[in-house]
């Protein structure tokens, strides 16, 4: 007689969360989050796999991370919510990244000039 062994990925959501059902933050499916810090010991192991997978492949999006880990789009959003707050992940805002209205000015004449 075999004895009925336990799939490790067959873990309740709640589980998951800690039987939280709403992330701390509001996160859409395209919010972008990067690895800031290394994870912190004792972190949990779905902690884990969403850090190693956004030190893997860079800036990933919360419905990448969910299609990666197979894992439901509310238990990452929590999961990333919580690394969001506690410092292991940043989200890239645009406007950190965006030149000055100079330089957009510049190449707008550039553009023109080019069309003439």
């Amino acid at each position: 007689m075999s004895r009925h062994r336990r799939d490790p990925d067959l873990v309740r959501a709640y589980v998951r969360t800690g039987g939280r059902t709403k992330a701390s933050r509001e996160l859409d499916l395209v919010t972008l989050v990067l690895v800031a810090k290394d994870p912190l010991p004792g972190a949990s192991p779905d902690s884990l796999r969403v850090m190693s997978l956004c030190s893997r492949r860079g800036g990933l999006s919360i419905a990448e991370i969910a299609a990666y880990l197979d894992l439901p789009v509310s238990v990452v959003k929590i999961l990333a919510a919580d690394l969001l707050d506690s410092g292991l992940l940043v989200t890239p805002t645009p406007a950190e990244s965006m030149p000055e209205i100079a330089l957009l000015e510049e190449v707008l004449n550039g553009l023109r000039a080019l069309a003439v």
